[in-house]
């Protein structure tokens, strides 16, 4: 990207975001609070001790995977919002792996760590097929994907993984098996290394090598992907691909690398949503691996220090998450956008 488009992503997203406090500022004002006090304790509760920066992290950390996800599959001309039943069955199977074989601390860390993205891989190759094969809709079949993995996650948790001394959850990750706490008193663990790592690696796929300049060819102009020879059933199953690893690690790291659970809630509740945020991400982020990186954060952020217009400045819970919402709409429209207007070129 040159670099007058960066500055004009820049200034864009600058604007979304005044854009986004004012209305958000202008509901408070009609609701009887103060927003000068209320975004101030959203700051200050995000950032304001080494403690609350680090829950922002690791806030952060599955959002940047579920948007990586949607991101990868813009970058190809796709519409992947599978994100959230991958991210079942890659939680499901680091549970199981995790929970079952008691091996030495490394090797259990590993195993199910690649449990999870391997299993979500599997997962994500059937939309991809159907595509591919039968010229399906991914957004169909990715819709219908994560209601199926929804309700098989919860049958196999309830009936075959459950916890029998707590009912609610499944079973617990044995200590071999998890990630280590960074710091004490904060729920960071350095599963966001490997999360930071992957983006990264995405990211010198799509702009380092033959198959990811094809993969962004034929997202960006397919005419043309078509006439150098781009093989679209390649770029779609690459890109399913490595947004079906990204969900899978999104899934693990809220098991296994996200204390104190260290378990799947039976009703999912420590999972769920993540993988749909991840849309909202990936479009702040402009659907760029660095950028969805640097979108998570600031999402995690406003998860983090909405909490304290809560407790701090008295917000009401339900205002708090419409201006929030609001900040992330304002975000996400100009690369929505962008993305509307290639796909109706398309």
């Amino acid at each position: 990207m040159k670099l007058s488009s960066r500055a004009k992503a820049v200034s864009q997203s600058f604007f979304a975001i005044i854009i986004g406090l004012l209305i958000g500022s202008f509901l408070m004002i009609i609701f009887g609070f103060n927003p000068i006090n209320a975004y101030y304790a959203l700051f200050v509760g995000a950032f304001g001790t080494v403690t609350d920066v680090l829950e922002t992290l690791a806030f952060a950390v599955p959002l940047m995977l579920t948007g990586l996800t949607f991101a990868v599959g813009v970058r190809a001309g796709l519409f992947n919002i599978g994100s959230e039943g991958q991210m079942y069955l890659g939680a499901l199977a680091a549970v199981v792996i995790g929970g079952t074989l008691d091996l030495p601390f490394g090797l259990g860390v590993v195993c199910a760590t690649l449990a999870g993205a391997f299993v979500s891989l599997l997962w994500s190759l059937t939309p991809a097929i159907l595509k591919v094969t039968r010229g399906v809709h991914e957004v169909i079949s990715t819709i219908m994907f994560n209601w199926i993995a929804f309700w098989l996650t919860t049958y196999l948790i309830v009936y075959h993984f459950g916890d029998p001394t707590s009912a609610e959850r499944s079973i617990r990750v044995l200590p071999s098996s998890r990630y280590l706490i960074l710091f004490e008193g904060s729920t960071l663990t350095t599963v966001i290394f490997v999360a930071v790592a992957y983006c990264v690696l995405v990211y010198f796929i799509l702009w380092g090598t033959k198959v990811g300049y094809e993969l962004r060819v034929e997202g960006s102009n397919p005419d043309a992907g078509r006439y150098a020879g781009v093989k679209v059933w390649k770029t779609t199953l690459l890109a399913f691909m490595l947004g079906g690893i990204a969900s899978g690690l999104a899934g693990a790291s809220q098991i296994i690398g996200r204390p104190p659970v260290w378990s799947f809630y039976a009703t999912l509740g420590n999972v769920a949503g993540l993988g749909f945020d991840g849309l909202g991400v990936a479009l702040i982020g402009r659907n760029h691996p660095i950028g969805v990186i640097a979108a998570s954060i600031f999402f995690g952020a406003l998860i983090q220090g909405s909490r304290y217009m809560q407790y701090n400045a008295g917000v009401y819970f339900e205002l708090v998450r419409a201006i929030t919402g609001i900040i992330i709409i304002a975000l996400s429209v100009p690369e929505a956008i962008t993305v509307l207007r290639r796909w109706v070129k398309k």
